[in-house]
C-alpha cells in the first residue's frame, strides 16, 4: 500500500521544526514518538530474527520460537521463507509491533562468526532469495520488515569500529546483493550497521546510504540506525540516516539536530524528507489515522505444525551407514550428550525470544517411542561455561508459595515500590527500574531434590549480596572492556557453593544495591544441582551406550558460543564433546550423532559413527503432538520427520 504523498505533505506542513526533528529519534527503547495532532500513533519495533519478541525481553512475553535463519536457508525454498515471514508478521501484529527488525542479510564471511545462526548463508544469491521472500511474507501481514545490518557487518569482533575494506566488484556482487533484492521486494525499512565500510562509518556513509540505497535502488522507506550506532549529528543526517534509535539516555540528534538546522549546516528540506519517510512508514503499517489499515491477520491455529514442518525440511542427514536410520523402536535406547540435557534451542543476543515451552530431546523421544522403549539419559560431559538460570521447579515465591520467585523494587528507606511474582530468574531492565528504586531484591524458597553441593551464581554488573540459607556473600561484578552488547548478552558471573540437604526448603535472596548513575540492566540468579565428576559422567554415558540397542548422542554449541556481541574462538565443539562421541561410538556401533548448532563445527569423529543428522537450532516450543511416520522416501527421511515431531531430537 502506497501512502497518499500529498496528504503526507499536508501533515508535514503542520509541524514545527522541533516536532519534525523529534520524530526522528526513538521515544523509548522500542517505540517511536506519537504525535496526536497529526493523528500519528505510537509505533512499536521489535527484534525478530528467530521469532518476534515484542517489547518485553522476559518470560512475561512469550513468543513462537522459529527455526533459526540458517536452518530456513537450508531448505532452499523461498516459498517456505515467505510463509514463515507471514507467520512472523502475524505474531508481530498480535504483539502490537509495527516494525520487525529482520531479516539479517549479512553473510557468513568467516566460519567463526558468532552471529551466523541468525544469518542465512555464505552464498549471496541464496541469502538474497530467502531474505527477499521473508520480507514479502512479513509485509503481507502489514508489518514492516527491516533488512539489516547494512552493510559489511559480518563479524562480531570490534563490530562497532572495524573498517571493512571491500572492492567495488565484491561489494556489488556479494555484500550488497541480498539488500538490493530485499529493497526491490519492497522493504519498508533498512537498518544501518555499526561498522565502517571503506573508511566511512555506515551511519555516515553517504555513498552507500544515499547514492546506492536511496538513489540507485529507489528505496523510499526509513533508514534506521542499529541501537546507538549514530554518533554524530551533521554527518549522519547528511549521509542519509532517517531515524535514530533508541535515543536514550542521550541523543546526538534531537536538540542538536534542531540547532544544526537553525545554524545552517543541515537543510530543513533534508529533515522534511526524513519525516516524510517516517510518515510513509506509519501509513503503511496502520499507525497514521486517515490511511487504510492493514487487513486483520492472526497467528493460525496450525502455527506449531508449520514450524515443525519447517524444522523437518531444514534438517540435513549427512550420514546413514548400514541403514541405521530410521530407528525402529529399539528396546533400549541411550540418549547421551550435553545438548540432550540442556538443548540449544536458540543462539544468544537480540534474536533471543521466550517460548512457552521447549521440548527437550528426552521429552520428545519418550513421547515418540512410548513405553516399549527403555530410555536412559546421560550428559556425558559438561561443556557449558556458565550456569543456567535457576529453574522454577524447585523454586517457590516465599509470600504465596506459587512456583516462581519474588522480584521487589525498594526505595532508599526500604519501602516497596513494586513487587511481583516472576516465573524466571533472569531479569532484563532495558528501560531501567521504577523511579526511586534504590535496591532490587529477588527472593525464593528453593527445595533441593537431592543432598550435596548446590551451586548458585550471581550474574550481572554492580554490587550484590547473595544469601543462601542465612549465609551471606558480597559480590562485586564489573563489565568487560569489549563490545557493550557482550555485557548485556553475557554479563559476568560469580558462583557460590552451598551444602544442602534434599527436601528441606532453603531461603535464597539476591539483593542488588544501586549506585548513583549505575544499575544492572541484565542480572539474574543461576543454579546447578549436585553432579558427578566429568570423568565419572563420561564413563556412565559410555556404559549406557554399551548396554543399549542404539545410542543417540546430541552434541553442539549453545548461546555461550553462538551469540551477538562476540565471535567464536574455535570451530571445535566446546569441551570434551569430541571425546564423548568417539568413546560412545567405540562402545556401540549403532551410534547416531545429532548436531545441535547454528553454524559449522568440526566433526573429527564423522567416520566413526553410523549416522549424523545436522539439526540446527530448530526446536519448536510448546509442541503438543507427536507423529512419527514413514514417508516412503529415501532411507533416513523418517528420522527427519521424527526430529520435527519431537521438537528437537532424533
Amino acid at each position: 500500500m502506497d501512502a497518499d504523498e500529498s496528504e503526507l505533505r499536508v501533515r508535514l506542513a503542520r509541524l514545527s521544526l522541533e516536532e519534525k526533528v523529534h520524530l526522528l529519534t526513538g521515544d523509548g527503547f522500542w517505540t517511536l514518538r506519537p504525535l496526536p495532532r497529526i493523528w500519528l500513533r505510537r509505533i512499536g519495533l521489535s527484534d525478530g530474527q528467530s521469532g518476534v519478541r515484542g517489547t518485553r525481553w522476559d518470560e512475561r512475553g512469550t513468543s513462537l520460537l522459529f527455526p533459526n535463519p540458517s536452518a530456513l536457508a537450508a531448505t532452499w525454498d523461498p516459498a517456505l521463507a515467505e510463509r514463515i515471514g507471514r507467520l512472523n508478521g502475524a505474531q508481530a501484529r498480535e504483539k502490537g509491533v509495527h516494525v520487525q527488525l529482520a531479516p539479517t542479510l549479512n553473510l557468513h564471511r568467516t566460519p567463526l562468526g558468532g552471529r551466523h545462526f541468525e544469518n542465512y548463508s555464505e552464498d549471496p544469491l541464496l541469502t538474497a532469495r530467502i531474505g527477499a521472500a521473508f520480507v514479502r511474507g512479513v509485509q503481507s501481514a502489514g508489518v514492516a520488515a527491516t533488512p539489516k545490518h547494512f552493510v559489511g557487518n559480518d563479524s562480531e569482533t570490534s563490530r562497532m569500529s572495524y573498517d571493512a575494506r571491500i572492492g567495488e566488484e565484491a561489494l556489488d556482487e556479494l555484500y550488497l546483493r541480498p539488500f538490493e533484492e530485499a529493497v526491490k521486494a519492497g522493504a519498508w525499512a533498512v537498518m544501518a550497521a555499526y561498522n565502517k565500510v571503506n573508511g566511512a562509518s555506515m551511519t555516515e556513509n553517504r555513498a552507500l546510504l544515499t547514492d546506492v540505497l536511496k538513489r540507485r535502488w529507489g528505496f523510499d522507506g526509513v533508514v534506521v540506525s542499529d541501537w546507538t550506532a549514530i554518533r554524530s549529528t551533521e554527518e549522519s543526517a547528511a549521509a542519509g540516516m532517517d531515524l535514530e534509535m533508541p535515543g536514550l539516555p542521550s541523543s546526538p540528534w534531537r536538540d542538536r539536530l534542531v540547532e544544526a538546522v537553525r545554524a545552517g549546516p543541515v537543510a530543513e528540506e533534508l529533515i522534511d524528507d526524513k519525516v516524510l519517510r517516517v510518515l510513509r512508514l506509519a501509513a503503511r503499517v496502520g499507525a497514521l489515522e486517515g490511511f487504510p489499515e492493514p487487513s486483520p491477520v492472526r497467528t493460525p491455529a496450525d502455527a506449531r505444525r508449520q514450524l515443525r514442518d519447517a524444522a523437518a525440511r531444514a534438517a540435513v542427514l549427512l550420514r546413514n551407514e548400514g541403514g541405521l536410520l530410521p530407528l525402529r523402536s529399539p528396546r533400549r535406547l541411550a540418549l547421551i550428550g550435553p545438548n540432550a540435557v540442556r538443548f540449544g534451542a536458540q543462539g544468544g543476543g537480540s534474536a533471543h525470544v521466550e517460548p512457552e515451552h521447549v521440548v527437550t530431546p528426552a521429552e520428545g523421544l519418550r513421547r515418540a517411542l512410548g513405553d516399549a522403549t527403555e530410555l536412559t539419559v546421560h550428559p556425558g560431559v559438561y561443556p557449558h561455561g556458565r550456569l543456567a538460570p535457576l529453574p522454577m521447579a524447585p523454586a517457590a515465591d516465599p509470600e504465596t508459595g506459587e512456583r516462581g520467585v519474588r522480584l521487589e523494587f525498594l526505595d532508599a528507606g526500604g519501602g516497596v515500590i513494586e513487587s511481583e511474582l516472576r516465573r524466571a530468574a533472569r531479569f532484563v531492565l532495558l528501560d531501567g527500574p521504577p523511579k526511586g528504586t534504590a535496591q532490587i531484591v529477588v527472593r525464593a524458597r528453593v527445595t533441593p531434590a537431592e543432598s550435596g553441593v548446590h551451586t548458585f551464581a550471581v550474574t550481572g554488573t554492580g554490587e550484590y549480596e547473595l544469601r543462601i540459607d542465612g549465609a551471606a556473600t558480597a559480590v562485586a561484578l564489573t563489565p568487560g572492556h569489549g563490545d557493550p552488547a557482550e555485557g548485556l548478552m553475557r554479563p559476568p558471573e560469580h558462583r557460590v557453593e552451598a551444602e544442602l540437604p534434599a527436601g528441606r526448603p532453603v531461603a535464597v535472596e539476591l539483593r542488588h544495591v544501586r549506585a548513583p548513575g549505575w544499575f544492572a540492566p541484565v542480572f539474574g540468579l543461576g543454579y546447578r544441582e549436585p553432579r558427578p565428576a566429568e570423568d565419572d559422567a563420561l564413563a556412565a554415558a559410555v556404559a549406557a551406550a554399551r548396554d543399549a540397542d542404539a545410542a543417540v548422542v546430541v552434541v553442539g554449541t549453545n548461546d555461550e558460543v553462538e551469540s551477538e556481541g562476540f565471535d567464536r574462538a574455535s570451530l571445535a565443539l566446546p569441551g570434551r564433546q569430541d571425546e564423548l562421541v568417539s568413546a560412545v561410538a567405540a562402545a556401540n556401533p549403532r551410534t547416531v550423532v545429532v548436531v545441535n548448532a547454528g553454524a559449522p563445527v568440526l566433526m573429527p569423529w564423522r567416520d566413526e559413527v553410523a549416522a549424523i543428522l545436522w539439526a540446527w537450532l530448530t526446536v519448536t516450543g510448546n509442541t503438543a503432538e507427536v507423529t512419527v511416520r514413514n514417508t516412503g522416501e529415501r532411507p533416513g527421511r523418517e528420522v527427519v520427520q521424527l526430529y520435527a515431531s519431537t521438537g528437537g531430537t532424533v
